[in-house]
C-alpha cells in the first residue's frame, strides 16, 4: 500500500511533465506556423509592386506579343501583363471619373506592359539593373516604377524581420526554461531511486537509458498532442478566413509537424540529460536539500 501513493506521485509528474511539454510545443509551434507564412506573404507583397514599360506609340501588335513572351521567359520576371491604351483609359476613369478623351478628343496615354518581378529582385540593386535591360528594347519607351514604394516597403519588412526574430529567440528561451525546470522536477522525485540503483553498482549509462527513453517519448506523445492542437486551430481559421488557404499547402504541414517533433525530442532530451546528471553527482546527503 506505501507504494501506491509513491506511483500516484510519479505518475502525477510525468503527465504534469508531458502537459507543459505539449502547451510550449504548441506556442512554438504557432511561432513556427507564423514564421514559415510570413515569408509567403513577404514574397506575395513584394511582387505586387509593378514596374510598367510604357511602349513606343507605333510599335505593332505582333511585336507587343513578341516582347510580352520574351518577358515572361526571363528568370526575374513573375508575370507580364498587356494594357492597352483603351484599357489605361478605363482605369484611369475609374479612378478619377473624369472623361479627359471626350475633353481632349484622343486618348494620350500610352499601351504598356506592367511587369510583375520574383520577390528575390525587389530590391534597388536588382531593379535598377533590370531598369536598363528593359529600357534597352527598342519597343520601350519608358521604364517606370515607384522607387520609395519599393525602399519603404523593403525597411517595413526588415523592421518586422527583427522583431520577429528576437521575439522567437525570446520564446525560445523561456521555453528551454520552462521545459527544463519542469523536467528537473519531475527526476527530483525520483532522486532517491536514481541513488539507489548507484549504490546497488549500476552504471551511469545503465540508469540513464530508461530516463532518456522516457524523455524522448514524453516528448513524441507532447509532439503530437501540440500538432493536432495546431491543426485543430488551423482548420478554426481557415473557417474564418478562407483566404488562410492559400498559404497552408502540403509542405507547410510537413514542414511543421517535423519542426514540432523535432523540438519535442531534442528538448526533451537534452533537459532530460542535464537534469539526470546532477542527481548522479551528488551525495546521498544532499538528496534531502
Amino acid at each position: 500500500m506505501a507504494a501506491k501513493p509513491y506511483i500516484n506521485k510519479l505518475r502525477s509528474a510525468t503527465l504534469t511533465t508531458t502537459v507543459s511539454i505539449t502547451l510550449v510545443l504548441f506556442i512554438l509551434g504557432l511561432l513556427g506556423l507564423l514564421i514559415i507564412n510570413g515569408e509567403k506573404i513577404t514574397r506575395s507583397v513584394k511582387e505586387q509592386a509593378t514596374i510598367q514599360l510604357f511602349l513606343n506609340g507605333n510599335v505593332k501588335d505582333a511585336d507587343v506579343a513578341r516582347l510580352q513572351k520574351m518577358l515572361e521567359a526571363l528568370s526575374y520576371v513573375k508575370s507580364a501583363a498587356f494594357i492597352s491604351k483603351d484599357s489605361a483609359a478605363r482605369q484611369l476613369y475609374r479612378h478619377n471619373k473624369e472623361d479627359f478623351e471626350g475633353l481632349l478628343q484622343y486618348n494620350p496615354l500610352p499601351a504598356s506592359l506592367n511587369i510583375h518581378l520574383k520577390a528575390d529582385y525587389i530590391n534597388m540593386d536588382s531593379i535598377k539593373w533590370i531598369d536598363a535591360k528593359f529600357s534597352a528594347y527598342p519597343q520601350v519607351k519608358e521604364v517606370l516604377y515607384q522607387k520609395s514604394l519599393i525602399d519603404g516597403m523593403n525597411r517595413n519588412i526588415r523592421k518586422v524581420s527583427l522583431v520577429l526574430l528576437g521575439f522567437s529567440v525570446l520564446l525560445l528561451v523561456v521555453a528551454l526554461a520552462l521545459i527544463n525546470n519542469t523536467i528537473r522536477l519531475n527526476i527530483y522525485s525520483r532522486r532517491f531511486t536514481i541513488k539507489t540503483m548507484q549504490l546497488v553498482g549500476a552504471t551511469q549509462s545503465f540508469i540513464r537509458r530508461p530516463f532518456m527513453w522516457k524523455g524522448m517519448l514524453n516528448g513524441i506523445y507532447a509532439a503530437g498532442v501540440a500538432y493536432a492542437m495546431l491543426l485543430a486551430l488551423m482548420h478554426f481559421a481557415e473557417k474564418q478566413m478562407p483566404d488562410l488557404r492559400q498559404l497552408n499547402d502540403a509542405n507547410t504541414y510537413y514542414l511543421l509537424a517535423g519542426v514540432v517533433l523535432f523540438l519535442g525530442i531534442f528538448i526533451s532530451s537534452v533537459s532530460t540529460f542535464f537534469a539526470l546528471s546532477r542527481y548522479l553527482r551528488l551525495k546521498s546527503d544532499d538528496l534531502y536539500y
